[in-house]
Order: structure tokens, then sequence, then C-alpha cells
């Protein structure tokens, strides 16, 4: 199974990485459709794409208006956004808003709330809320070889018991990391991770692969110390998302 990073970093794009978005090849499953969206282009595998959005903040759904590139050009013959109705509904009125963005979007909007289970093609798909100004949503993908991913950000990071359970021994976590440790109170007040938030909800969840993400655009990347505490203290494989990585999980 393969995850394509087309944006690694969160509030704006920088120099080296654009806004988050994320795609599974295999099963026609984007999660979040930020700037770096625009990738996607020539990596669509099947007639169908899904897209998961985890909130309606901009660095998040930019990327919904070149979603023409592919529709027009017939790279997919169905596209589905999930999202939460209150959010959906902002980017129907706003995002897509004659004034601004002036061609009609030929996509099905599929409202979807906290706690539920569907299934996209063969992937079982649900939801948890997280704590982020709005909210935000974590999302759990399991495939029927018993491969699972979970993405969680845009979240100051849950450590409860029932969230280990829920995400627990996932090959793949991808897991926002904004902040260092040093910045952890700004953190809490932004809604985001620092590093041994991180770490708290890792040990927890004990995945096999951590992938962090939605990285500070004010940075090259994490400070090599605060990612070397995180392999000190983790019985898993950690990686810094990067634009263009391609990870295998």
């Amino acid at each position: 199974m393969q995850l394509h990073c087309f944006g690694t970093a969160g509030y704006h794009s920088s120099e080296s990485r654009h806004t988050s978005s994320y795609y599974l090849p295999e099963s026609g499953i984007a999660l979040d459709a930020g700037s770096g969206f625009f990738r996607l282009g020539e990596s669509l595998k099947i007639d169908s794409l899904d897209i998961l959005i985890t909130h309606a903040h901009l660095d998040h759904i930019l990327g919904l208006t070149y979603l023409l590139d592919a529709t027009l050009f017939k790279r997919t013959t169905c596209v589905r956004i999930w999202g939460e109705a209150e959010k959906l509904r902002a980017i129907r009125d706003h995002l897509f808003h004659p004034l601004l963005f002036p061609a009609p979007l030929d996509a099905e909007w599929h409202e979807i709330s906290v706690g539920d289970h569907w299934k996209i093609g063969d992937v079982d798909v649900t939801c948890r809320g997280q704590q982020h100004p709005g909210g935000s949503l974590a999302y759990r993908l399991d495939w029927p070889t018993g491969k699972r991913l979970v993405y969680c950000t845009d979240t100051t990071g849950d450590t409860s018991q029932v969230h280990a359970d829920w995400s627990r021994h996932a090959d793949l976590l991808i897991h926002e990391c904004y902040f260092p440790d040093s910045n952890s109170q700004w953190a809490e007040t932004t809604g985001h991770s620092w590093t041994s938030r991180v770490a708290e909800v890792a040990k927890g969840s004990q995945p096999k692969q951590l992938l962090l993400t939605h990285l500070n655009p004010s940075e090259e990347s994490l400070p090599e110390s605060e990612v070397a505490k995180l392999r000190q203290q983790l019985d898993a494989e950690v990686v810094v998302a990067s634009d263009h990585l391609c990870v295998e999980f």
C-alpha cells in the first residue's frame, strides 16, 4: 500500500512545501485537499475519487477548486467529498461562491457525523472528533488485507484511552507535529500538536510507522533534536513527511 504526499505543511505554503493533501492511489482516496492537491493529476489510477475532509480551514480545502482538471478532462468519472454537514455547507457556500469561483464543481457531497462508519469500495472508514478551533475529524481506514491507516491532523493530540483503542496498531499513523516542545503552550492555544504530545499519542496507539505532517511552514522541517526524541521514545519507525514523498505501509 502506498501513500503519496502532495502537501505536508500547515497554515500556508512555503518554498518547499504545499498545504495538506495526501493520496492513496490503490483505493482512490484522498486525505484533505490543500494547495498540494494540484499534484493529483496523473496519479489518478481508478475512475472514482473520494476526498475525506478533516475540517474547512483553507489550508485543507483550497485544492478542491483544482478538481476541474480531473473532471473536465475525464481523469475521473465520479468525485465524492466527505465531511461534516456544516463544513461542507461552508465550502459550497463560500469557496465555490460564484464571485470567488465561477465554475460549478461536478461532485457528490456526502455529510458525515462524528462516530460514523461507512465503506469506500472495500475500505472501512470511521471518524472521531478532535479538539481544534471549529472542530476537526480524525479518520481511520481499514482494508480487508488487515492494513490500517489513521490520519490525525489539526488537533492538540488525543491521549485518551478511547482514542488509543480506536487507533491501535495502525500500520501507518499520520499525525501532525506543527510545534516543537518549546512552543507547547502556543500549540494548545491554536489547537495543534507538539513533539511530546505526539509521542504520548503514539505510545498509546502503538503504530508500526509514524509520519509527522502539517509541519510549520516557517521552518524547513522539525528540528532534528525533536525527531530524535521521538525515535528514542517510540517502538515505531518515525518519518518526517515531505512533499513528493511516497510512503509504503
